[in-house]
């Protein structure tokens, strides 16, 4: 008897079943819901490395120095285990978006601020994408060119705050989510100040990804995160099945 061939299985992956790998900072800082770094964040499996020696202060104020070996092993180690596609934690590492990809041989988007150009294509005549960042201060026009985001664009960080910067780029263990998102609100609420014009936000920090609704509902306008980014990007790699398609003899409605 002919073997069904319906119901034969390949293999050549570690783990099935999480398309899906997250490049993580090496951190103790609580990841809360919506932080990326919280698997519950996901309505998909994810698989995760960590890299190590990558914490926040060399990756976002030391341009990671050093690690792009790490980051490469740790990509190809990801793919080796069964992801599809890769992502990262931080969105400083758009500096090492070009040679990821081509080390994991995999799509990679290493940087929410890969977003901004695809958002200023959304918006009306007038309007553009603006930028809030965990440091105005070391998001170079490099960090920004390497993610194809336009060299003009607003940006706004979170520096002056009270809670958010310090606590993550100082890798603390306590963080006090309402002074946090006060920061992040009294950083875009500058942004659109200085910068009339902005009508979307795109949120650099992967750590602000939980303060997106109320970012957005404090300026009434899109926020766009690395939530966002990465639900996109898992859509294309592992399509929703919506069953076979509807036969030709069978149209939609009896003529």
């Amino acid at each position: 008897m002919d073997a069904d061939t319906t119901r034969i299985a390949h293999g050549g992956k570690s783990v099935y079943g999480a398309r899906i790998g997250v490049l993580m900072l090496e951190t103790r800082f609580p990841r809360i819901p919506g932080d990326m770094g919280n698997a519950g964040t996901w309505p998909f499996p994810v698989l995760y490395k960590v890299v190590g020696g990558a914490s926040p202060q060399r990756v976002v104020r030391e341009r990671a120095a050093g690690l792009l070996a790490p980051f490469l092993d740790a990509a190809r180690d990801l793919v080796r285990l069964g992801a599809d596609g890769i992502t990262s934690t931080c969105g400083f590492l758009s500096l090492f978006q070009a040679e990821i990809a081509a080390a994991a041989g995999v799509p990679v988007a290493m940087s929410s601020l890969m977003q901004v150009a695809m958002v200023d294509r959304l918006l009306p005549p007038g309007r553009r994408a603006g930028i809030l960042t965990v440091s105005a201060a070391s998001l170079t026009a490099e960090h920004l060119a390497k993610a194809g985001v336009p060299a003009d664009t607003p940006v706004m960080g979170t520096e002056s705050g009270r809670e958010f910067t310090r606590a993550i780029l100082g890798d603390e263990p306590r963080l006090d989510v309402a002074a946090a998102e006060r920061d992040i609100l009294d950083a875009g609420a500058a942004l659109v100040a200085a910068h009339p014009e902005v009508g979307a936000i795109v949120l650099e920090c992967t750590n602000m990804a939980p303060y997106a609704r109320a970012v957005s509902q404090s300026l009434s306008m899109p926020v766009f995160d690395i939530h966002s980014f990465v639900s996109w990007f898992h859509a294309g790699i592992a399509p929703r099945d919506f069953g076979p398609p509807a036969s030709a003899s069978r149209p939609w409605r009896e003529r």
